[in-house]
């Protein structure tokens, strides 16, 4: 049976063809490529893409349409939010990957469903390394890489999530994922990567593959 994932993706900042690319690498890796049917949404076709009922959504995309403007123009609405979490609580996943956590510190639904959200990365890129924890993803505990990375500081509600992924950098250290189930469906936030060397990384594809089948199974 095929697997009916939407995933949208790209930003300002963030490559759509990378992370494309990424994705469909740690798919293939977990052997769930030619299980999945994604579909590539532009974000104004979200709410279309929930009527849908996907098995799960991939948000890589921050909220700012137009960073650096003096107007800055956002794109999810508390509606929007809603819709989203309405779609999670009946059963659907929700992997918000780097940006996907980035400039929704206003929509309050939104980040209460992630249980987190993106503060801060220094200016400048660093060599980050990411140290798994114990966790029920099926990723080993021993798992750790190190990529040339925006380093995401992020604030967790640590108490009521699962953390499985940590960083720590010159400037640091944060949570970098976690997890948790929201009435019938599943939430998983993951920081890393912003260059397409990061993504395709085949430490963190080993990582993010078992995320993607939590998400999608």
């Amino acid at each position: 049976m095929t697997v009916r994932i939407t995933a949208i993706i790209g930003d300002v900042f963030h490559e759509e063809a990378a992370i494309r690319d990424s994705l469909e690498a740690a798919l293939r890796l977990q052997g769930l490529l030619d299980e999945v049917h994604i579909r590539y949404a532009p974000y104004d076709q979200l709410e279309e893409c929930l009527a849908e009922r996907p098995a799960a959504v991939i948000l890589f995309k921050e909220d700012r349409l137009n960073p650096g403007s003096a107007v800055v123009n956002r794109w999810m609405t508390a509606e929007t939010a809603g819709r989203i979490a309405e779609y999670v609580r009946q059963g659907g996943g929700w992997l918000g990957w780097h940006s996907g956590l980035a400039s929704f510190e206003n929509v309050k639904e939104y980040i209460g469903m992630l249980r987190g959200h993106f503060l801060f990365h220094p200016r400048e890129h660093s060599e980050v390394t990411y140290k798994a924890a114990s966790n029920g993803l099926g990723i080993p505990s021993s798992a750790e890489f190190s990529l040339l990375d925006e380093h995401y500081f992020v604030e967790c509600d640590e108490a009521n999530t699962n953390v499985f992924l940590r960083s720590s950098s010159r400037d640091g250290e944060s949570v970098a994922g976690w997890y948790h189930e929201l009435e019938g469906g599943k939430v998983c936030c993951f920081t890393p990567a912003h260059t397409r060397e990061g993504l395709l990384n085949q430490e963190l594809l080993a990582v993010l593959g078992p995320v993607l089948r939590w998400i999608v199974t």
